[in-house]
């Protein structure tokens, strides 16, 4: 029996499957290429994380003329949305690119193994109770790295012992009453900041509990330059300039938290104590014992956050838990909070290509001791590519350059008539610092994965740069230089060099 075969296979019905498959389509349309691809979404939706995600207020935490597509005008008054009408605006992207014909449903993959005599990946997937295999030559991950089944819970002695509701936001369920009732939300992180406003309309009382404060930043949920624009210009023009204003205000703004981080943090703090007002211990519960950028701010749209905190609805505890009880938490300086509903706001596992086996020629691939190539390919792994965003900015800014790449990338193999594409590490990189995946970012939701995450070097082009500007530049620069090496399956002239391991 043949085994079914596309040009391009593509891991994901997200943002980043969506905008890998408009562009993909352009391309080939342009060339008048009859070029096959296809998207497997674990899932029965399209959308990703804005479907998954359905806790109350679930919103975006970057702004969407950034976290938009590029080809595609966020025409919606609000720029920092609620994540009905984000799935609503991927949902459309797809439609009107014919995209949903190619997307199979609840097909999850398993693993996927290279063959360099084959010129092609046979990939495994998972639907229903059968197992399936396909085979296609170019491989794209657009899946996240997030473990979507399983949210991180950290130990807390007595947490099955919670009398109420115990509910993680990953899976919210639908059901919930929190119609006045009194609830913990334990965690600081911006689901944490979406969640508490949301549920202070309707509790009866809601008390975030945290370990330690997060840098948070108020911003209006309208952008009133874009609005502005928009009434003057064409959509796509008022969207390309409100998307270029907002990438450089990223990027300023980033800047400044890396070479002025005392100014920027006093600044940040300044905005907190003007909203909530000199009498509320802004040290204890909004002053971070890092700087701003070591780990990411949450955005609050509209002040929304202290806006119930002013209400009296909702209230801020830093500490320690002690224990869950029956009723509720003990805390470590003995103070006891009492609740209907215990939301553990977490945080979320990582997991590397959704924990799917990756082999070449039938040897396992370890990721970790792979090097990333510009951020999107990996030392040694033939025709693939993969999108994983920013941490600093906007995914979708990502997400963008990766698919520009990979349309450049497909041109040149068809003009060299290869098929096959492998980033090589030469003798020269044998002195190459090695560093992490993600470099100076210290939020434990990476740390606890890093060890599992492919390095990075010290130099172009073996790079994970987290920096917009520089990757436009590494993504445009030429494709033959000397590191990616074209063919049809001849094998590598001579093996990779070792590299000392450096922090």
């Amino acid at each position: 029996m043949t085994m079914e075969y596309f040009d391009v296979l593509i891991v994901g019905a997200g943002i980043s499957g969506i905008d890998a498959a408009c562009h993909l389509q352009k391309e080939w349309q342009k060339q008048c290429l009859d070029k096959s691809y296809v998207i497997m979404e674990a899932r029965d939706a399209i959308g990703g994380t804005w479907d998954l995600f359905r806790y109350p207020g679930v919103r975006s935490d970057s702004d969407m003329y950034t976290l938009g597509f590029g080809f595609k005008p966020w025409n919606e008054s609000k720029s920092i949305a609620h994540g009905d009408t984000i799935l609503r605006y991927v949902r459309e992207t797809a439609e009107e690119h014919g995209i949903c014909k190619h997307i199979r449903y609840q097909h999850k993959l398993l693993a996927a193994s290279w063959s360099t005599a084959g010129q092609r990946w046979t990939v495994t997937v998972a639907h229903g109770q059968a197992e399936i295999q396909v085979q296609c030559n170019f491989l794209l991950m657009c899946a996240g790295y997030y473990d979507y089944g399983n949210p991180h819970t950290p130990e807390i002695p007595g947490l099955h012992d919670f009398a109420g509701e115990l509910v993680h936001p990953q899976h919210w369920p639908e059901e919930l009453d929190y119609k006045n009732k009194h609830v913990i939300v334990v965690g600081s992180g911006a689901t944490a900041m979406t969640l508490v406003p949301a549920i202070a309309e309707d509790a009866a009382s809601v008390t975030m509990v945290q370990r330690s404060p997060t840098y948070v930043v108020s911003r209006p949920s309208q952008d009133y330059i874009a609005d502005k624009l928009r009434m003057f210009l064409p959509a796509k023009l008022a969207y390309s300039i409100t998307r270029f204003k907002n990438v450089l205000m990223q990027r300023f703004m980033y800047y400044k938290t890396r070479t002025e981080p005392e100014k920027i943090k006093r600044k940040l703090l300044s905005g907190v104590r003007h909203a909530l007002g000199p009498g509320y211990d802004i040290a204890t519960h909004f002053t971070p014992r890092y700087y701003p950028w070591d780990q990411r701010l949450c955005l609050i749209p509209d002040g929304d956050l202290f806006k119930a905190i002013r209400s009296g609805k909702a209230s801020v505890v830093t500490a320690d838990i002690a224990r869950v009880t029956a009723q509720g938490l003990t805390l470590s300086n003995g103070e006891a909070l009492q609740a209907d509903i215990l939301i553990m706001a977490t945080g979320l596992n990582l997991r590397w290509f959704g924990g799917a086996r990756i082999a070449v020629d039938e040897q396992p691939v370890d990721f970790s001791e792979t090097f990333t190539y510009k951020g999107m390919m990996y030392s040694g792994i033939p025709n693939l590519i993969h999108t994983f965003g920013y941490i600093n900015a906007s995914w979708t800014l990502r997400a963008d350059l990766n698919s520009e790449y990979t349309c450049r990338l497909l041109r040149r193999m068809d003009e060299l008539g290869a098929t096959q594409v492998t980033a090589q590490l030469r003798a020269s990189d044998k002195d190459m610092q090695v560093r992490p995946w993600i470099a100076d970012f210290s939020a434990n939701y990476m740390q606890r994965s890093m060890h599992l995450f492919p390095k990075q070097g010290n130099a172009a082009p073996w790079l994970n740069t987290q920096n917009y500007a520089k990757d436009k530049k590494l993504v445009r620069e030429k494709l033959d230089d000397g590191v990616l090496v074209f063919g049809n399956g001849e094998p590598a002239s001579e093996p990779a060099p070792a590299l000392a391991r450096t922090a």
